[in-house]
């Protein structure tokens, strides 16, 4: 049995922060923009809060705490020095700066690259919960539901309600699985969030089931995948080794939550040599199927290994 931060002693679950809205398309690049211009010209102020706010970003007062709810949680800003400030972060400016890898999300290892950040945050106690412990691929939002509030009532969980987390839910499903498509809507119409990109999430035959979509990611580069490595990794443990098992199944691991069955992970984990520059190395010796490192890849040096997905005209691209 794993250990799991969500059964540790003192959790704070998180249910809210993102005032019902789904993440959307261009918010974090808004965000990222806004953030960095009040830090060149040294305001004190925030850009969410102060009374530009609703025009700079050109939507109401609920929508932009959403945008910086999202942009905090995608690791694209993070609080600064100054009170309620915030500054942009080291994966702000490599992908959404104006000379960034990807200001537009044009590249299909941006979404999955939001999606490490979300899923494999234990603060965020739907999503961290859905992909690393929901026993069953298939659900209604109302299994969930109630799989929280028994959780949470089970650990002694404080500030929470069962109200709270059915609107958590739905911002959820709403991030992951596109709307079906009405009327004279196209199928891109219906896409609210970026992350429905991702095909994780997809809508089953009942008025209101849904299926987590387990199996091989043709579109997650080597480039995040190896950074989500070393992210988990640094996180989990300061051995030099870490087997298969871990990066398969503990929650919060790769294999959790990019949804991948153990041959998909192994298959990933043997070329994972050539995507980090020889830095980790697949072992099988004496049956142990193993990651090998000669020494830890800190956060910010592992941000480097995602460039591989971003050169040249990178066949997933988005046309």
């Amino acid at each position: 049995m794993f250990n799991s931060p969500l059964f540790k002693s003192g959790y704070q679950p998180q249910f809210s922060g993102h005032e019902t809205f789904p993440m959307r398309y261009g918010w974090l690049k808004k965000a990222y923009d806004a953030v960095k211009e009040s830090q060149a010209s040294n305001n004190d102020h925030s850009v969410f809060n102060d009374e530009g706010a609703i025009a700079r970003f050109g939507v109401g007062k609920n929508m932009v705490a959403s945008i910086r709810h999202w942009a905090t949680q995608c690791d694209v800003i993070k609080p600064g020095n100054k009170g309620n400030q915030a500054e942009v972060s080291e994966i702000g400016k490599k992908i959404f700066d104006d000379n960034g890898l990807d200001p537009f999300m044009e590249y299909p290892s941006t979404p999955w690259l939001l999606h490490w950040k979300l899923a494999s945050n234990k603060k965020l106690t739907t999503w961290f919960w859905v992909f690393s412990h929901f026993p069953t691929d298939s659900f209604e939002r109302d299994n969930i539901v109630q799989a929280l509030d028994k959780l949470g009532t089970e650990q002694g969980w404080s500030r929470m309600s069962k109200s709270t987390i059915k609107r958590d839910v739905e911002c959820f499903v709403r991030t992951y699985a596109a709307k079906p498509a009405t009327g004279k809507q196209t199928h891109e119409d219906t896409m609210e969030s970026p992350l429905t990109e991702l095909g994780l999430l997809k809508a089953i035959g009942k008025k209101d089931g849904f299926r987590v979509v387990r199996g091989p990611k043709a579109t997650l580069g080597d480039g995040v995948f190896a950074y989500a490595v070393c992210n988990f990794w640094n996180d989990y443990s300061s051995a030099n080794t870490i087997s298969l098992e871990a990066l398969a199944h503990q929650p919060g691991s790769p294999g959790k939550v990019f949804q991948l069955s153990e041959d998909e992970l192994t298959d990933r984990l043997t070329r994972i040599e050539m995507s980090t520059n020889g830095q980790l190395k697949w072992s099988e010796t004496a049956g142990l199927k193993q990651l090998v490192r000669s020494e830890q890849i800190a956060d910010h040096e592992a941000l480097q290994l995602i460039d591989i997905d971003y050169q040249g005209e990178y066949e997933g691209k988005v046309a």
